[in-house]
């Protein structure tokens, strides 16, 4: 009876770990398969003219220019509407911590943060448009922050509020016992304390905001042009690379997976830099 016990323990762990195995292969060859694929055929239609230049006058049809604007555009894009759900997230973690916390309200909150993280990007696009409609704002950079902030912000607070809980409880109670309020907690203890886990959150919804399309289709349009105002339209990478793909030029294609190799790029930046920020301020946390 004990051999058989333990046979078949051991049959469960086996077939567990191959399935954890398998797992890890799917995603590391899922990772392998998209960076060969955007190096093999972006790789050699990158060039510096390429990431210094605006299109020029029949870009799209295989002539000079590059996809500056694109660039230019998403970091703006992006930058923009992080710092817009920053204002508004970290606020909002604190809050659910530190006064609502697994009360009820506290978990009819976090549902909503959840279905709204699951929304499609389309449907943002889509209420982002039908808003500036009744505002009479027209497709712009301001626009395209908009949304992208609402799409930001159920990631970004999400992220938080599960970082924030996993703080050391005895820290929040001796900070309250020495006369501390829980605002003072909140911003002085916690803020400090989860900052590693804070910058992550802040990077991954970055990471999703430039890589987002569907959204910014609809409100922030697409321009040749580096934007000079906030009402303005501005190009993105995402629809640089959409709009390049569906040309019927090979030349242009081409540029179309090198435009993917440089959003590629700043995802895998954003994705090192959230962790070497993370270890970096861990130095300074109570573990």
């Amino acid at each position: 009876m004990i051999r058989r016990g333990l046979s078949r323990r051991h049959l469960t762990e086996a077939v567990i770990k191959s399935a954890m195995v398998c797992s890890l292969v799917v995603v590391a060859g899922q990772l392998a398969f998209i960076l060969w694929t955007v190096l093999v055929r972006g790789l050699p239609a990158l060039s510096w003219e390429m990431i210094t230049q605006v299109p020029q006058g029949g870009y799209y049809m295989g002539k000079g220019g590059g996809v500056l604007n694109a660039i230019v555009g998403s970091v703006y894009l992006a930058g923009g509407a992080t710092l817009a759900a920053l204002i508004f997230s970290l606020p909002l973690a604190l809050y659910l911590e530190t006064y609502v916390r697994d009360s009820s309200w506290g978990r009819i909150v976090r549902l909503s943060l959840d279905v709204l993280w699951g929304v499609p990007s389309i449907v943002y696009g889509a209420f982002g448009f039908t808003l500036m409609l009744v505002v009479g704002l027209r497709a712009s950079l301001l626009g395209g922050i908009i949304v992208l902030a609402l799409i930001e912000l159920p990631i970004m607070v999400r992220a938080m509020d599960e970082v924030i809980r996993r703080m050391p409880v005895d820290l929040e109670q001796a900070a309250l016992a020495l006369g501390s309020t829980r605002l003072e907690v909140a911003v002085r203890v916690v803020t400090r304390q989860m900052l590693p886990g804070i910058v992550t959150a802040i990077l991954l919804a970055l990471g999703r905001g430039i890589g987002d399309a569907a959204s910014v289709l609809f409100t922030a349009g697409y321009t040749d042009r580096i934007p000079t105002s906030l009402l303005r339209p501005t190009a993105s990478l995402p629809l640089a690379v959409f709009f390049q793909l569906s040309t019927p030029y090979p030349e242009v294609q081409q540029r179309g997976y090198a435009s993917a190799l440089i959003l590629t790029i700043i995802v895998l930046i954003l994705s090192l830099g959230s962790r070497w920020m993370s270890r970096r301020f861990g130095r300074y946390t109570v573990k």
